[in-house]
């Protein structure tokens, strides 16, 4: 069943948040991963205001999920991030297909 990682991520230095975003996709991509968005526009419908850079990424399952996140290749590229910005990240399990 497919997993999505929901991100929230408040950039605090674009220029050095851009080198996170140039490594990240490859990575995503070694564990089947892919993104559904990535920081687009977003319209808030219901409460407090987005303020937040959104991104969501899909993989294969909740398994993958925690897998990629948990990597040494994504820790090594998380500290990219550090300094540059903070984030929220939560996986979910996707419903299964009808």
């Amino acid at each position: 069943m497919p997993a999505c990682i929901i991100a929230r991520v408040q950039v605090t230095d674009a220029a050095r948040y851009a080198e996170y975003m140039k490594v990240t996709p490859g990575i995503i991509e070694m564990f089947g991963g892919r993104f559904i968005a990535r920081g687009g526009e977003t319209e808030t419908l219901e409460g407090e205001p987005e303020t937040s850079r959104v991104v969501l990424i899909e993989f294969p399952s909740l398994d993958e999920a925690r897998i990629f996140y948990r990597s040494p290749e994504y820790k090594k590229t998380k500290v990219l991030r550090e300094g540059a910005a903070t984030a929220k990240f939560v996986a979910v399990e996707g419903w299964p297909p009808l």
